[in-house]
């Protein structure tokens, strides 16, 4: 799909642009030979993603878009970046920094700004090549999105507002069993909407998934935002009665078993880990053929840290362990993402729980699969499940609930049939990416407008490379960015491998 030409781009950079560009970032773009010099004639329209784990969110649009005449497709992220057909990826590397002289309210920041750097350097060398968008989209969540308006000005930038970080009707505070963060705690969580805060200032328009997630954005931005979901592919998670999934154990199960579900990206609070595993004894003890088949990670996504030295899936299934047949517990880890559509075919119960914080993905492909979700009864779940129609609530906290919903869709599975085939209707008339989502926001993107670029493409032209600043040394303490890449990820680029 992409207009470029074949030949490396000779003019805009000098001879020792190879030996210019910083050692990192040119191990990853294997300068020169994957710079291509792109048709400034051509009258397609260049569209640009920017998320440091592309293409996360803008899977199912660049995937719709890449099957069309008419678009060139460029994409910026981190090294971590998943390739797509037909969307020309660039990554860049993010060094290693110590921020430990950096004021710790600013330190956040000041990785950010080191990330945004990075980006401005491919987006330099992307300028410079012919390439200027019509269109960007991009998460502010992590810095990317600072320096996009000063060096596209005339492109229409779309932001992707997935949380808005307060200390009332939020994560922070919601489970009282962990501590409090005091004001210090208060005003660092304030400065984590502060890239998020800029790119609102510098972008057309704002772009939130569900319509609680877009509650969670200060009034005033609120009518800059609008509420399109980045979709559900529902004709690959579907119900499938022949699906069988294998057991660690090796034990195979299929949807006549008795099987309850989990799953997460990581196994932590703020997902209801804990609430899920104190729950388990009682299932186990009135349900003696019941399978428990839990997908998620041993590290942190969101939320606090587990103690030094232990993780919040050991801590919490200690707890339970003595009163569990381990046996009949299987905890999967990551896994491909056709296992994990296979476990939502077979499950006779998926439990969903979160804090009110960014819905997750896996509840709506649950309910695509045709689940019977028994979720947590806190905001964006009940955006999306009115329980006794198309799914169960239970409040967040009532373990004894949850186990007695749980056993019931075990004693009586046809009771439920209906609410799983809703679950599934629901889904496919306001999720479903092909037919819903993908086209609400190709209009709000407005993709057949003409281009706000004139004629000579008027944009900051980068520098050339014998310019860049060299990377310097970082100091021995390595930067928390890893910590940052994984908030906010909203599970929207959730990769169970």
């Amino acid at each position: 799909m992409s207009s470029y030409t074949e030949s490396p781009l000779k003019t805009s950079l000098p001879k020792s642009f190879a030996t210019n560009v910083p050692r990192k970032l040119q191990s990853v773009l294997n300068w020169p030979h994957d710079l291509k010099c792109w048709d400034q004639t051509s009258s397609s329209m260049k569209i640009l993603f920017v998320h440091n784990n592309f293409p996360a969110q803008y899977r199912n649009l660049a995937a719709a878009l890449a099957d069309e005449p008419g678009f060139e497709l460029v994409a910026v992220s981190a090294s971590n970046a998943q390739p797509m057909p037909s969307v020309k990826l660039i990554k860049y590397a993010l060094p290693d920094a110590d921020v430990s002289g950096t004021h710790p309210f600013a330190r956040r920041f000041d990785l950010e700004c080191r990330r945004a750097e990075q980006v401005l350097y491919s987006l330099s060398t992307l300028a410079a090549s012919g390439f200027a968008p019509d269109v960007i989209l991009a998460h502010p969540g992590w810095g990317e999105t600072l320096p996009l308006r000063t060096m596209f000005p005339k492109a229409r930038l779309f932001v992707y507002c997935e949380f808005f970080y307060g200390a009332e009707g939020r994560d922070i505070g919601f489970d009282p069993e962990f501590p409090m963060s005091g004001v210090d705690g208060h005003i660092g969580l304030q400065l984590k909407n502060a890239t998020t805060l800029l790119a609102l200032t510098d972008c057309d328009r704002g772009i939130s998934p569900t319509h609680w997630q877009h509650s969670t954005f200060p009034s005033h931005y609120q009518g800059k935002i609008e509420v399109v979901h980045e979709g559900i592919d529902t004709s690959r998670v579907r119900p499938n009665p022949q699906a069988r999934l294998m057991l660690p154990s090796g034990r195979q199960v299929g949807p006549s078993d008795e099987v309850v579900t989990f799953v997460v990206r990581n196994l932590e609070p703020l997902r209801g880990y804990h609430i899920f595993m104190r729950a388990l004894p009682e299932i186990l003890r009135r349900r003696p053929n019941a399978q428990i088949v839990i997908i998620g990670r041993d590290g942190l996504s969101y939320g606090l840290p587990p103690p030094a030295g232990s993780t919040w899936k050991s801590i919490f299934l200690e707890e339970v362990r003595d009163q569990l047949d381990m046996s009949r517990v299987h905890f999967m880890g990551g896994v491909p993402y056709d296992t994990f559509i296979a476990t939502l075919q077979v499950s006779s119960a998926h439990v969903y729980l979160t804090y009110p914080f960014v819905l997750s993905w896996s509840a709506l492909e649950a309910m695509s699969a045709g689940c019977l979700v028994i979720g947590s009864d806190t905001p964006p779940v009940r955006e999306v499940i009115s329980s006794g129609e198309n799914g169960l609530l239970v409040p967040f906290f009532a373990v004894e609930e949850l186990a007695e919903r749980v056993i019931e869709a075990l004693q009586q599975p046809e009771r439920f049939n209906a609410i799983r085939q809703a679950a599934r209707g629901f889904v496919i008339d306001h999720y479903d990416a092909r037919q819903i989502c993908v086209p609400r926001m190709r209009q709000l993107l407005d993709l057949n407008a003409p281009s706000r670029q004139s004629a000579t493409r008027n944009v900051w032209p980068g520098r050339p490379a014998s310019e860049w600043p060299k990377a310097g040394r970082r100091g021995p303490r390595k930067s928390s960015a890893s910590a940052i890449d994984m908030e906010m990820s909203g599970e929207g680029g959730l990769d169970l491998s």
